[in-house]
């Protein structure tokens, strides 16, 4: 009688713990926006949105595949960044998915970064983004990518 009593008090606390966690809403930060002293409302010059929506100038690193991180860049050297394109010279590192993505080997590439196509950014209309981040490798490359790719930045 008393493992029942215990079984069912141990129950009822884990179902009090799970409704509590269920009524009780998420706390969301709205990213912060930039300080008078940012390069970006200084000069004007458009950022580079990451996967959790905040403006970025001349950052040294930055996630290509947000949604399982099988690709980012590191090691970015900017030698532009202006109203029109920004270009760095750096490494993508590419998960190569064999036999599987859990179990894949990470690659590094020698890369050059060109972004372009400044467009105001919809989270943030004061504020303009790069939409589009072309990749240039030198010599080796994943072998599912050509010498040269382009994506569509998100917004």
């Amino acid at each position: 009688m008393h493992i029942r009593a215990l079984t069912t008090l141990g129950t009822l606390c884990a179902v009090a713990v799970l409704a509590t966690a269920a009524g009780t809403a998420p706390v969301t930060r709205p990213a912060p926006a930039p300080t008078e002293h940012s390069p970006q409302q200084r000069t004007g010059l458009p950022v580079l949105v990451d996967c959790l929506w905040h403006p970025h100038v001349r950052p040294s690193d930055f996630m290509l595949a947000c949604g399982d991180g099988n690709s980012r860049l590191a090691s970015l050297s900017w030698s532009r960044w202006d109203a029109e394109t920004a270009r760095a010279e750096g490494v993508n590192w590419v998960n190569d998915c064999k036999p599987y993505c859990a179990a894949g080997r990470f690659h590094a590439y020698p890369v050059t970064v060109r972004l372009d196509d400044p467009q105001p950014w919809k989270k943030r209309p004061g504020l303009s983004r790069y939409s589009r981040i072309t990749l240039e490798y030198a010599d080796s490359r994943p072998e599912q990518f050509s010498q040269t790719v382009s994506y569509p930045l998100w917004d």
